[in-house]
C-alpha cells in the first residue's frame, strides 16, 4: 500500500484523531524508586498517526508495583535481602514501592503540521523500605510513606511536516518543576524543598522521604524526540519513536543540597494491526537508559541502568471520536546500577476524545 493511501484511511476514519504526535508517552517522568524502571510505553503511537486538526483531551492511568529488588540483571531472594549489609555496610535496602500515575493531556493541532501539548500528572506513591539497618533486617525495620499530589507538568510541541505524508516528525519541549520536591537530610542536617513528604511510620517516621521519590524533581528538563511511522503491508503499519531528557535548572543547586535527575532516553518501536480500525492489536519493545541522579541529595549509586520491556496492547474504538487503550509491560532484560526496585509487569490504560 503506498503511503499516502495509508494516510488517507487514518484520516477517514480517525483512528489516529486523538493523538497528533508519537514520541510524547503520556507516562508521567517523574522520579521512581528505581529511577531506571518506570512505564515507558509509547501511547502515541499506540494511538496511531494523525494529520487532523483540532482539539484532544486524554486521560491516562499506569500502575507500577516495584516489588522485586534486583542488582544489575539478578533478582535478590529475600534471605540475600536481610543479609545485605553483612560486615557493615550502610546499603540502603529498598521494600517496595507502588506508584499510580493520573495523566491529563490537552493538545491542539493547529493545522496538519504543529501540535501543541500540556501533560498534567498526579501522582499517588506508597513507599516502604528498610533504610539503613543492622543486619538481620525484619519487618520492625520498615519505615513507611504515602504521597500524593501535583508531579511536574510537561509543555511539548511538535512539528510534522517533513513530508507529504506526515508519518516523519520531531518534538521539543520542557518539564517545569510544579510537583512537590526535595527532602534531606542536606550536609547541615537541615531540610530544603517546598511540600516535601515525611515518612510516616517506622523508625524513620517523621524524616524526609528520598528526594528522588517526591511527587516532583525541582529541575526544568529540555525534551527532544522524534518519530518515524510506515505501513510495511496491506494491514501492518510500523513504528519507531525515541525521546531524550535533561535537567537544564535545578531549583535544588546549593553545594551540600543539591540534587539533579540523571539524563534519560527511551526508545519504542513495534508494529499495528489494522485490518479492522475499530480493533488495532500491536505490540511495543521499550528500551529506557536512564544516568545516574547527582548531587548531596542524590542516590549516586542505585539509580543508573538500562531496562528492554516487552509491551502488548490493544487500541478499541468505543464511539466515533472516542478511543480506549490497554497495555501490560513485561520486563525482558536488565542491567542495573546497585540494588534497586523493579516490577515484574506493568500496567496501563487511557482514553482520548477529539472535538
Amino acid at each position: 500500500m503506498e503511503p499516502n493511501r495509508i494516510n488517507t484511511r487514518r484520516v477517514n476514519t480517525r483512528l489516529g484523531a486523538a493523538i497528533a504526535i508519537l514520541c510524547a508517552p503520556l507516562a508521567p517522568s517523574g522520579a521512581l524508586a528505581c529511577a531506571t524502571c518506570g512505564c515507558s510505553v509509547s501511547t502515541d503511537a499506540a494511538m496511531g498517526l494523525s494529520s487532523d486538526s483540532g482539539w484532544r483531551l486524554s486521560l491516562q492511568y499506569d500502575f507500577i508495583d516495584q516489588s522485586q529488588l534486583r542488582s544489575n540483571g539478578d533478582a535478590i531472594s529475600e534471605p540475600q535481602v536481610a543479609n545485605i549489609n553483612n560486615g557493615g555496610g550502610s546499603q540502603e535496602v529498598e521494600h517496595q514501592t507502588i506508584n499510580r500515575y493520573t495523566t491529563l493531556g490537552l493538545s491542539y493541532s493547529l493545522n496538519s503540521d504543529w501540535n501543541f501539548r500540556a501533560l498534567v500528572p498526579y501522582v499517588d506513591r506508597s513507599h516502604t523500605t528498610f533504610g539503613e539497618s543492622n543486619n538481620p533486617l525484619s519487618q520492625s525495620d520498615v519505615s513507611g510513606s504515602t504521597l500524593s499530589g501535583l508531579g511536574d507538568i510537561r509543555l511539548i510541541s511538535s512539528y510534522q511536516g517533513f513530508l507529504p505524508t506526515h508519518n516523519l516528525g520531531v518534538q521539543f519541549g520542557i518539564k517545569l518543576p510544579t510537583g512537590a520536591y526535595g527532602g534531606g537530610p542536606t550536609a547541615t542536617g537541615g531540610t530544603v524543598g517546598r511540600d516535601f513528604t515525611n515518612f510516616s511510620s517506622g523508625p524513620s517516621a517523621g524524616t524526609p522521604v528520598d528526594t528522588s521519590l517526591q511527587p516532583g524533581t525541582g529541575s526544568t528538563d529540555l525534551i527532544l524526540g522524534g518519530y518515524y511511522y510506515q505501513p510495511v503491508s496491506q494491514d501492518f503499519d510500523a513504528f519507531i519513536t525515541g525521546q531524550f531528557q535533561s535537567a537544564v535548572m535545578e531549583k535544588l543547586d546549593q553545594t551540600g543540597a543539591d540534587y539533579r535527575p540523571g539524563n534519560s532516553e527511551n526508545i519504542s518501536f513495534g508494529v499495528r494491526y489494522e485490518a479492522d480500525p475499530s480493533i488495532v492489536p500491536q505490540v511495543q519493545i521499550n528500551l529506557t537508559h536512564k544516568s545516574a541522579d547527582q548531587g548531596f541529595l542524590a542516590d549516586t549509586t542505585d539509580t543508573a541502568g538500562i531496562v528492554a520491556y516487552l509491551s502488548p496492547g490493544v487500541t478499541v474504538r468505543a464511539l466515533q471520536h472516542v478511543y480506549l487503550y490497554g497495555f501490560v509491560q513485561v520486563p525482558i532484560y536488565s542491567k542495573l546500577s546497585g540494588y534497586q526496585l523493579f516490577p515484574r509487569w506493568t500496567a496501563t490504560v487511557g482514553a482520548s476524545y477529539s472535538f
